[in-house]
């Protein structure tokens, strides 16, 4: 999914009627009546019959409107709106709800990344954890069915084939068949084991051959006859196959000079590995890339009727908004680029799923009953922390370093110790077990544990005028400032560096990141007050880049391209009032500051690995930096400041172990040939420290 899918996270307040008994309890009891009677209503009829009834009673205008991501209510008929495309990767995604009109976020088990799924090689297991995320999305679902659609957009099976890719985090393998295993269960899971119903409809991404992040819209994956129909389809047909997915969603890149958006195999190839019906969408926006970036076709109505005629039955386009999608596609009717059979034959598809889901059953259907109460249940704790373990995977264990000994003391180091990051595409944590929280309680009170992020503490004097950056102390922080005269709690920055030069500023006074308050103003302010790097734009990234005679200026690295800032100015100036903004384009023109260090990283981490028996240096990656959608990665290295802290911490303490929680393949020569024990595991969800 792009950026342009962004505001469905935001949704409408006005609350929205949308499940079947409420459309029909507004009507009257007699009218309610009539409408259960109709033949699509039965359950006990054919699905073919279902499906052929419903169409033939609506419009052509209400056929069209079902062709979008929001698919309008039709009340004549007592059909109730539908969503496409809740995400559920690992667990489900962008977790929100509605409180008192205001949109607040939630919680709902976060399982580790789906590389970390991969790294358990137990099907089993998988299959319980898909069948988790499909009982919490129905949970969701009962609650706010308008935002909580049926139709999951997981699992994401495309093969790992560079190391760099951006969505490396994302998919299960650079292999078919284990892609092809551990995507299997995980849909099994989500769909039920029902033989007709659907708990939920998966739905694979992306279809096909998405490798690469940059220029991803424009971009030709060319695959010989052999390696399409041997590497890549296989990562998707076996979960189709099996009948663990219900679509697949077509991929933004190009196939051997074709978009993927068009391209006629989701027809021809995918819909003949089942003898269910599929329902296949597009990503976020694709089929406007085609007379966009792609300049595939000249019109809108001639790229969004290809579109449909290869095989795609849903258009992600424009949020919550159908009308622009309903006008091309009626003028695309009007000037005879689509006939009506067309749209009939997706909308078929649609409803065939929908109807599966139990959408037009008087009750429901079998998958109805599930209620918000199974989210975050002891039982899905309980699966979380033993996924999470089983996601973890040894790499090297000399002298018998681990299991830890319980009677020793342990040094817990590293920018990742305590603290327990969310990617894109996860939900809320409903709880939190750090790596020292996680080793505290393994160790039980039997040895002493000490623990230090590790991590440089610096304040920043502005080098003209003497007066030092300050932020907010309360939890929503302030715009920060130039003013004071000496150095306090809110003067006080963590910098962490996650690599590239990368910073993120987190505020000694209130624990918040400093971001940019406002994307759409070049001229915004920043404050203290982000909970952890986030967001689309990351907006808490900067760069300290040496000014000269001791001084260094702050560059803002927000990006759209790898670690830029794409706006007219790109450098951090002092206004008049003391404020800190985007004033220049160059370093030239940028306020320059005195980088005064409060503590060391490097030297409380040798403090503290010389104090312990045992020092556990925890290491890796900021999900949201340097490597995500839209955003491959430059280098398969530690960050610089990482590496630096290993060798310090297996110079003072050689009984070392590193864990490196990442999302990627990693470069570990070094490592691999000077530290006793080396342990790697995805961003593992909310169990990460017991795990």
């Amino acid at each position: 999914m792009s950026r342009a899918a962004l505001p469905v996270r935001l949704r409408r307040i006005g609350m929205v009627v949308t499940t079947i008994t409420l459309v029909l309890g507004l009507a009257s009891p007699a009218v309610a009546d009539e409408l259960n009677a109709l033949p699509f209503r039965d359950p006990g009829l054919p699905l073919t019959t279902r499906v052929d009834d419903l169409v033939r009673r609506l419009t052509l205008a209400e056929k069209v409107s079902l062709l979008h991501q929001f698919q309008p209510a039709i009340p004549r008929l007592g059909i109730p709106e539908f969503k496409t495309g809740t995400e559920a990767l690992h667990g489900l995604g962008w977790t929100t709800e509605r409180e008192n009109g205001a949109v607040v976020t939630a919680n709902a088990t976060v399982f580790p990344q789906a590389i970390g799924l991969a790294s358990t090689w137990n099907p089993a297991l998988i299959k319980q954890v898909g069948a988790v995320v499909g009982d919490e999305a129905r949970g969701y679902h009962s609650q706010d069915p308008g935002f909580w659609g049926l139709q999951l957009w997981a699992p994401v099976v495309n093969l790992l084939r560079d190391p760099r890719w951006g969505r490396n985090e994302e998919g299960y393998s650079e292999d078919p068949f284990l892609t092809g295993a551990i995507s299997t269960a995980y849909g099994k899971g989500m769909t039920g084991d029902h033989p007709e119903y659907l708990k939920t409809a998966p739905v694979l991404k992306h279809y096909l051959a998405n490798n690469n992040e940059i220029r991803r819209d424009t971009t030709s994956s060319n695959l010989r006859p052999r390696v399409l129909r041997e590497y890549d389809e296989q990562a998707f047909k076996p979960a189709v196959a099996a009948d663990a997915a219900t679509g697949v969603m077509g991929s933004y890149n190009l196939v051997n000079g074709r978009p993927a958006t068009v391209n006629p195999d989701l027809d021809d190839v995918v819909r003949t590995w089942t003898g269910k019906t599929l329902y296949n969408v597009s990503d976020a926006s694709a089929p406007y890339n085609l007379t966009g970036s792609e300049k595939y076709y000249g019109t809108n109505e001639e790229g969004f009727a290809a579109t449909l005629k290869a095989g795609l039955d849903g258009f992600t386009v424009d949020n919550q908004n159908p009308a622009p999608t309903i006008k091309i596609i009626t003028s695309a009717l009007a000037k005879g680029l689509l006939a009506e059979a067309d749209i009939d034959r997706a909308v078929k598809h649609v409803l065939s799923v929908r109807f599966r889901l139990g959408d037009f059953d008087p009750d429901g259907g079998p998958y109805a009953k599930i209620g918000k109460d199974v989210v975050n249940s002891p039982a899905h704790r309980q699966l979380a922390r033993k996924s999470a373990g089983e996601a973890m995977v040894l790499l090297k264990n000399d002298r018998g370093t681990l299991p830890l000994d319980p009677k020793r003391g342990v040094a817990v180091i590293g920018p990742l110790e305590k603290t327990l990051y969310t990617d894109w595409y996860s939900g809320g944590l409903p709880y939190k077990v750090t790596p020292v929280d996680g080793i505290r309680a393994r160790l039980g009170g039997g040895a002493q544990v000490t623990d230090t992020e590790a991590v440089d503490r610096i304040a920043l004097r502005d080098a003209a005028t003497g007066k030092y950056l300050s932020g907010g102390a309360g939890d929503a922080g302030a715009v920060l400032k130039t003013g004071a005269t000496s150095v306090g709690a809110t003067e006080q920055f963590d910098a962490f560096e996650w690599g590239d030069g990368v910073l993120t500023l987190r505020s000694v006074a209130n624990g918040k990141y400093v971001e940019r308050q406002n994307l759409a103003d070049a001229t915004s302010p920043f404050l203290n007050q982000a909970p952890q790097p986030r967001d689309w734009f990351v907006h808490q990234q900067f760069k300290l880049e040496d000014a000269g005679d001791g001084a260094v200026v702050l560059r803002y690295a927000g990006y759209e391209i790898p670690n830029d800032w794409d706006g007219p100015n790109s450098y951090l100036t002092v206004a008049a009032d003391g404020t800190l903004t985007l004033g220049s384009p160059n370093a030239a023109g940028a306020t320059k500051f005195r980088k005064e260090q409060i503590t060391s990283g490097i030297d409380s981490a040798v403090k503290a690995a010389r104090s312990a028996e045992t020092a556990v240096v925890v290491v890796g990656s900021m999900p949201f930096i340097n490597g995500r959608e839209d955003h491959d990665r430059t280098t398969t290295a530690l960050a610089a400041s990482q590496t630096e802290l290993i060798k310090a911490v297996r110079e003072a303490n050689p009984n070392t172990v590193v864990v490196v929680e990442n999302s990627y393949p990693t470069t570990l020569t070094w490592e691999q040939e000077n530290i006793p024990a080396i342990v790697w595991t995805s961003h593992a969800g909310q169990e990460t420290g017991n795990a």
